[in-house]
């Protein structure tokens, strides 16, 4: 059960408000479903999809998160009891058929959103009200893309998620900068035009990972994503001269700072994030604390 406890103070007084469970397990399935992207940050897809009478199975919901990743989505109303091997289950069904996905993507979104789904990364999120320290252990010995989301009523109008492990499956791609990173330490260096850019890089890397055990990271071409359940950082790729990340701090809270902060909701970028950070050196990093600290508590 959630620690959290939940008080109204109005009138200068403070009385409790009780959590609880919802009454219908289909209740919060509806809720998340209508909610889905401001909730999980993920592109509703489909409801109680059918997997086909030879597999006999429903998936609670599907969807399509900021990167692109395929999601299933699986609820229980009380404790976890057996919604992680159903997801999984079902997770294994959507790597085989892949092109069904796709279509359903292509149908629901368009082609463009069809044709970057992101096949190393399909997510199963499992909502419920509960967890055992043997689901965390589990999940964390799986190595799948897997989020457990702890979620709480209180009173008839208030919500809370809450992520109790968030665990992504390490991608080719990133254990092969893993491997570069460590030959990099055996003595040869860098060349000099890419060096101080690369150790700023790896100086982001720290700080962003650093600023919780939840946080996860997704590769695309175009950009790294530093994710909790929604993205909170993206770091561009392409970039010569400086490290671009795109955050998802509200810009009309942040004071902008020319050639440092800039708003970027009209302007189209990689990635996900309405602030746009340019950083140069390890000054511009440690300045940019509070916005990385900002974006990580909003998402």
């Amino acid at each position: 059960m959630s620690s959290l406890r939940l008080f109204n103070v109005a009138g200068g007084g403070a009385s409790e408000v009780v959590s609880a469970m919802v009454v219908r397990e289909r209740h919060l399935q509806e809720l998340v479903e209508r909610n889905m992207e401001a909730l999980l940050g993920v592109r509703f897809l489909a409801s109680e999809y059918s997997t086909g009478p030879l597999h006999g199975g429903r998936i609670d919901s599907l969807g399509l998160d900021e990167n692109g990743a395929p999601v299933i989505v699986e609820y229980k109303r009380g404790q976890s009891s057996g919604v992680i091997p159903q997801g999984l289950f079902y997770l294994a069904w959507l790597t085989d058929h892949r092109a069904e996905f796709q279509l359903l993507v292509r149908e629901r979104l368009g082609a463009a959103a069809a044709a970057q789904v992101l096949w190393s990364a399909p997510r199963l999120i499992c909502v419920a009200e509960s967890f055992t320290r043997y689901d965390v252990h589990a999940v964390r010995e799986i190595q799948r893309n897997i989020d457990l989301v702890r979620y709480r009523y209180f009173g008839h109008e208030l919500l809370t998620l809450e992520t109790v492990v968030s665990v992504t499956s390490p991608t080719k791609e990133r254990r092969a900068v893993r491997k570069r990173d460590r030959a990099d330490t055996t003595g040869v260096q860098p060349c000099a035009a890419g060096g101080p850019l690369d150790e700023l890089r790896s100086a982001l890397d720290d700080v962003l990972v650093s600023l919780g055990d939840d946080v996860t990271q997704v590769e695309r071409k175009q950009y790294l994503a530093y994710r909790r359940l929604k993205n909170f950082a993206c770091v561009g790729r392409t970039q010569q001269r400086e490290v671009v990340v795109y955050l998802k701090a509200d810009p009309d809270t942040v004071d902008l700072v020319p050639g440092f902060t800039r708003d970027v909701r009209e302007i189209g970028h990689h990635g996900t994030g309405a602030l746009e950070v340019r950083l140069r050196s390890e000054a511009d990093l440690e300045r940019a604390g509070d916005l990385f600290r900002l974006s990580y508590a909003a998402a």
